[in-house]
């Protein structure tokens, strides 16, 4: 608990104030967090694309084995 309480004169910030963070650090943030966004977007569509292929070849492949039969 101990590393929990701040130990500072009161009037001193503590560092984990949230006043403390700096507009700077959360515009640096911003386009990592962008960045992560679409590249999730990107593996969800490939990984769409992907399976519609599969499906596609797998269609191409029986179906003219279902209809001849």
């Amino acid at each position: 608990m101990t590393m929990l309480s701040h130990t500072g004169s009161p009037l001193e910030r503590s560092l984990y104030s949230s006043e403390r963070r700096d507009a700077a650090a959360a515009a640096a943030a911003r386009p990592a967090t962008i960045k992560r966004f679409f590249m999730h977007v990107l593996m969800l569509l490939g990984a769409g694309i992907t399976m519609t292929a599969v499906m596609a070849l797998k269609v191409a492949v029986y179906l003219p084995h279902i209809i001849h039969h």
